[in-house]
């Protein structure tokens, strides 16, 4: 697909994958983006999943016939993008691959390739006619070797897993097309808004940890006239890059919007209706508010609304004197991400001992979390006049 004169989309649709990186759901599939910049020479830059190599031939085949290519930019090592890497070497065996150094003992490990590679550097520019391609490094967004390139005479960031996001893109991917997840946009949608929420669970599941070096990366670009983006996953941003930078800005800050994102496992169904109770209040009074139970569902889209709201209320019931394993992962995978600027809420059942809300309000000290309360534990059964939850 031509995206300029210049820029080809040569990427593709996965609609099988269930799980992506063996964990988080795909129930809109994903998209491997991988393009081409035609001049006096070509560049490819990033590949696709292997198991699409031959769809990725014939998709690079209908935009440039049998000129090959001259180089094969690696932005980003994870198989996801480099798999293809020994395929697309078979078919040009003359192509240099264009890389920083930390890539180089990866491309080695993964596919044994350790000839005709280029290291480049930071800032360093590759011309390929009338325009070049200049490289800059943004490690741990979200790999130690992860770089980006910049298209100047396109004003286009090659980002990588940068901005990318959940979510298959059929037909146009550009957003100024009116791409849509799955190519399907519901009335009154524009495409940020369509695939805002898969951007944010992609980002809270896959990036959420690397936020500090996020940071370190859009302050970085910034100087950039940037009038495209091209990820890795998802579509091409060229109408909506403020709200998508703006987005990931808040993420990497984690500046949740005002609600309250209720998450809890429960055993015996106490701690659930304890949940459901505050879930009735919040609609009372209006508040916002997403919930999650975390002993049924993956926990891909519970950190998708702790990152989205600044309000986390998480139930446990006490289990061997420990929180309820489902929502000890939880809670260990805020610890991770290194969440912060929260308010929290724990709440939870007991029968003879408690310790579940006390041991989820240590995590939550520990993260810096403002406590709303010293929490709501409650024994035995639950009712009405036994769980009184404080104003949010």
């Amino acid at each position: 697909m031509k995206i300029s004169d210049r820029i080809r989309y040569v990427g593709v649709n996965d609609h099988e994958k269930a799980l992506f990186e063996g964990l988080w759901p795909l129930p809109f599939g994903v998209s491997y983006n991988s393009y081409l910049v035609v001049d006096e020479k070509i560049a490819l830059i990033d590949t696709v999943e292997g198991e699409f190599s031959e769809e990725f031939f014939g998709k690079i085949r209908e935009e440039i016939g049998d000129r090959p290519i001259d180089y094969l930019i690696v932005n980003h090592m994870e198989p996801d993008h480099s798999s293809s890497m020994e395929f697309i070497r078979s078919r040009y065996p003359d192509i240099s691959i264009v890389t920083n150094a930390k890539a180089v003992p990866m491309i080695a490990g993964y596919y044994g390739i350790t000839d005709n590679i280029i290291t480049i550097k930071e800032g360093e520019r590759l011309p390929l006619g009338s325009c070049g391609l200049t490289f800059y490094m943004d490690p741990m967004v979200h790999w130690p070797e992860t770089m980006v390139t910049w298209l100047d005479e396109e004003k286009t960031l090659f980002s990588a897993d940068a901005f990318g996001t959940f979510g298959a893109v059929d037909g146009d991917c550009r957003d100024s097309a009116g791409a849509g997840l799955c190519g399907w946009l519901g009335t009154g949608q524009n495409t940020f808004s369509a695939f805002k929420s898969e951007m944010t669970r992609y980002y809270s599941n896959i990036v959420g940890k690397y936020s500090v070096p996020v940071q370190n990366a859009l302050k970085k670009l910034s100087g950039l006239a940037i009038e495209r983006i091209c990820s890795t996953h998802g579509p091409v941003w060229e109408k909506q890059i403020p709200e998508v930078i703006s987005l990931y800005d808040r993420l990497s800050r984690y500046e949740g919007e005002r609600g309250v994102c209720i998450v809890y496992a429960s055993m015996y169904g106490n701690t659930a209706l304890a949940a459901k109770a505050l879930e009735v209040e919040l609609i009372k009074k209006g508040i916002p508010y997403a919930i999650h139970d975390v002993a049924r569902e993956s926990l891909s889209y519970a950190y998708r609304d702790a990152f989205m709201f600044d309000t986390l209320a998480v139930g446990s019931p006490t289990y061997n004197n420990e929180i309820f394993p489902p929502v000890a992962a939880f809670m260990n995978g805020l610890c991770t991400r290194c969440m912060k600027n929260r308010r929290f809420l724990a709440f939870g059942s007991y029968t003879w001992a408690g310790g579940s809300v006390k041991l989820m309000n240590e995590k939550a000290k520990a993260l810096g979390f403002e406590l709303i309360s010293d929490g709501v534990a409650f024994a035995q059964g639950y009712s009405p006049d036994k769980v009184q939850f404080p104003e949010f």
